[in-house]
């Protein structure tokens, strides 16, 4: 079953189109699927692992080169958006234009890594050795 199937939280999801500026406002995008949040490329070379510690569920998946939430994992609680270091981790709705394409790159890279059966990460563990770099280039 859909989401967009059912009137009102059609509207509702028409409505966060118009105020996101998403390209696609002529209608609902009946494709795309809707994330909490997303981790950003800003997290590219540094992986700082804080926000797993305060996520009460397991819902970050570790590629190489960052991390990537799982969408359907995720609860919405917004507790992981104030303890990354380089500020990588958005709410959907409050996503920069700049980060657009994270959403499909956060979606199908978590998804493909947890159905390969890797586990949630759930504890901190050390950064990349880029990250203190990175995080200079990023301005933090």
């Amino acid at each position: 079953m859909r989401l967009d199937s059912f009137p009102v939280i059609r509207f509702l999801l028409q409505i966060a189109i118009v105020l996101s500026n998403d390209p696609l406002q002529s209608g609902v995008p009946t494709e795309r699927f809707i994330m909490a949040h997303i981790v950003t490329s800003k997290c590219v070379d540094c992986k700082f692992t804080d926000c797993v510690e305060v996520c009460p569920v397991a819902c970050f998946y570790e590629a190489e080169k960052q991390l990537m939430i799982h969408p359907e994992d995720c609860i919405d609680c917004a507790a992981c958006v104030a303890e990354c270091p380089v500020e990588a981790i958005y709410a959907e709705a409050d996503l920069p234009a700049e980060f657009r394409d994270n959403v499909e790159l956060n979606r199908t890279e978590s998804v493909r890594i947890k159905e390969s059966g890797q586990a949630a990460i759930v504890a901190k563990k050390d950064p990349l050795p880029t990250a203190a770099t990175r995080k200079v280039e990023l301005g933090y």
